[in-house]
């Protein structure tokens, strides 16, 4: 599992940023989001109030098959009103779940592929500003097929794409979802440094 950054606040160091937290309430517990409104002391001494969302962490993983092409997945995403495309990814089930088991879990559920080898590529804070939620984000290679078995309520296409394709859908705007772009640019950097 990635190791985890924390600030370091025993040094000191931003001491003057920190935010203490004062009390917190529920304000609604759903299914995947709980959001809390919390009451803080700012550095200067003054009280404020911070609504977020508290998230069980996901993973994510861009597969890479033999030939060098990236596995995608199309799905409707409600909030934003449209289909993306994405790499496949999914919440933790459990606190403490194993990253790299979420990921290989959502790589099977959502295309069907089982990988011999993962490369972790970063751990990423999706939104700072409202959610607590990480994402681990790996690379899968040495992939075999196997039959798609998305959730109940997930209706998914699966594609490829060559990485030439899948950055000029980034550049287009096509690929718009964070993970998916972090994920692609970090792949490449990595296969770039490894002479591929």
């Amino acid at each position: 599992m990635a190791k985890d950054w924390e600030l370091d606040k025993n040094m000191g160091k931003d001491a003057d940023l920190i935010e203490e937290k004062v009390s917190s309430e529920d304000v609604f517990d759903g299914n995947l989001l709980h959001v809390k409104k919390d009451t803080v002391r700012l550095p200067n001494g003054n009280i404020a109030y911070r609504e977020w969302i508290k998230h069980p962490g996901a993973s994510a993983v861009v597969p890479v098959t033999p030939e060098g092409r990236l596995i995608f997945v199309r799905q409707y995403r409600y909030p934003i009103q449209q289909v993306t495309l994405e790499i496949p990814a999914g919440k933790l089930d459990a606190e403490g779940e194993d990253p790299l088991d979420c990921a290989r879990r959502e790589l099977s559920e959502e295309t069907g592929y089982q990988a011999e080898k993962y490369t972790f590529l970063t751990k990423l804070a999706t939104t700072v500003g409202f959610s607590n939620e990480f994402i681990y984000i790996y690379a899968a290679e040495g992939l075999t097929a196997g039959r798609q078995h998305p959730d109940e309520d997930e209706f998914i296409n699966v594609c490829t794409l060559t990485m030439d394709e899948a950055m000029a859908k980034i550049r287009s705007g096509e690929i718009c979802d964070a993970k998916s772009v972090t994920a692609v640019l970090l792949l490449r950097d990595l296969q770039d440094s490894q002479g591929r």
